[in-house]
């Protein structure tokens, strides 16, 4: 079990998104980003499967079939995809649904976070984008919600961090505008 690795490596990467957050605007919600982690059935499992370069999720995953501490973790984070589906009524089938702005800014953070955590010295901007693309996240998400993280992340790319986090945190803004002039 590695423990102190887990715990060191689940709280530098919440360090960075919580900072991704203060950048775009959500600050408060990044400060309570990943809580979860830190609870037995997360913390545990992860220091249990700690690999250092990847989720401990997957190899959780690759052992089981699936994954307990990640079951847990995606039913209290709004900022993962997988918690926005629910039951449509006119198929009656699950489906993914859109994710509101605050949410879907949030899981960017995590993403860019992410891939810096376990790229190290290796990130470059594009990293988070290679990972997305080369995955089939965007087939199981809504295509609304597959298309703004794919546009963010080819900006990060092309455009850097400078430039994204200040487009993201003035889209933020107006889609905030937008929901008050609706009430």
């Amino acid at each position: 079990m590695h423990f102190f690795k887990h715990l060191r490596t689940i709280t530098k990467h919440r360090h960075k998104v919580i900072y991704h957050c203060f950048r775009c605007g959500i600050g408060w919600q990044g400060l309570r980003h990943d809580l979860s982690k830190y609870m037995p059935s997360e913390l545990f499992t992860g220091a249990k499967y700690y690999q250092g370069n990847r989720s401990p999720n997957e190899r959780e995953r690759e052992l089981f079939g699936y994954s307990t501490a990640w079951m847990h973790h995606k039913g209290r984070n709004r900022h993962h995809f997988e918690y926005w589906v629910d039951l449509n009524p006119a198929t009656r089938q699950y489906e993914p649904v859109p994710m509101p702005t605050r949410f879907l800014v949030e899981m960017f953070c995590d993403r860019v976070a992410a891939s810096k955590i376990y790229k190290g010295k290796d990130y470059r901007d594009n990293a988070a984008l290679l990972y997305f693309t080369k995955g089939n996240a965007a087939k199981k998400m809504h295509p609304k919600t597959a298309e703004k993280l794919e546009s963010w992340l080819r900006m990060l790319a092309d455009q850097g961090e400078e430039h994204t986090f200040a487009h993201i945190k003035k889209e933020l803004k107006e889609s905030k505008k937008q929901k008050q002039s609706y009430r």
